[in-house]
């Protein structure tokens, strides 16, 4: 019985890797809007009622490759962080942010997914939360190495927006101060407008130079979180 299961899970596993594949191929030539379960089962030479055995509706499947490419940048940046060693915090900041940009020069459609336009229709359920923290939390864990050994800069916050850090550190970054941590929101949005605006074409015509620029807008990022600033007092 349990060559049989075994069999049959490996069975399975092979067609959700099937149908996943197919429907990537359809959002880089339709986009997430067009995604059709019929027309993937068409192209896999499936009935629609197999299909769905797999993925009861086109939101169970658009979850599957959100999930997907969450972990899969996630661990982009996580594998950087790792690589870098834990001496230099502004070039493991540096590295996290040029993995990930890496990942989405690659898996341009796969990032158009997670971070650019929503899929009208769809609500991402809260399983996705978890993976698509991973890069923030990098980015976060190379601000909290800092803050506990070399120390950190710890940039202005104005009192109007202390309660928030104050709120948003508690949750989410326990041991980082609240200056660091409302310059780490700023910057995990500003990294991901950087991407979008190239992956998107907003460059096109405009900049040359992107990998120089890149460079220098992260080490920009870097220093406002406060990572360039040496000991605080």
């Amino acid at each position: 019985m349990t060559t049989i299961r075994g069999a049959r899970e490996r069975a399975r596993a092979e067609v959700t890797a099937a149908i996943k594949d197919e429907a990537r191929k359809q959002l880089a030539a339709e986009g997430a809007a067009k995604l059709s379960l019929r027309a993937v089962a068409r192209e896999l030479g499936m009935v629609s009622s197999a299909l769905y055995r797999y993925f009861p509706s086109r939101d169970d499947l658009l979850t599957a490759l959100i999930i997907d490419a969450y972990d899969a940048v996630g661990s982009a940046a996580e594998q950087a962080l790792a690589a870098a060693g834990p001496a230099d915090h502004p070039a493991r900041w540096t590295a996290i942010c040029t993995a990930v940009r890496a990942w989405a020069l690659a898996h341009p459609h796969e990032y158009a997914l997670i971070y650019g336009s929503p899929v009208p229709g769809y609500t991402a359920p809260q399983l996705t939360v978890e993976p698509a923290s991973r890069v923030a939390l990098a980015l976060i864990s190379v601000a909290r190495d800092a803050h506990r050994t070399d120390g950190i800069a710890l940039p202005q916050l104005s009192e109007e927006l202390r309660p928030e850090a104050q709120r948003l550190a508690a949750r989410f970054a326990p041991g980082v101060p609240p200056e660091v941590v409302a310059g780490l929101v700023a910057a995990w949005a500003q990294l991901f407008g950087l991407l979008s605006f190239e992956i998107f074409g907003q460059f096109n015509g405009v900049v040359s130079a992107r990998d120089e620029l890149f460079v220098q807008a992260v080490r920009r990022l870097a220093d406002d979180v406060g990572l360039l600033g040496g000991r605080r007092a």
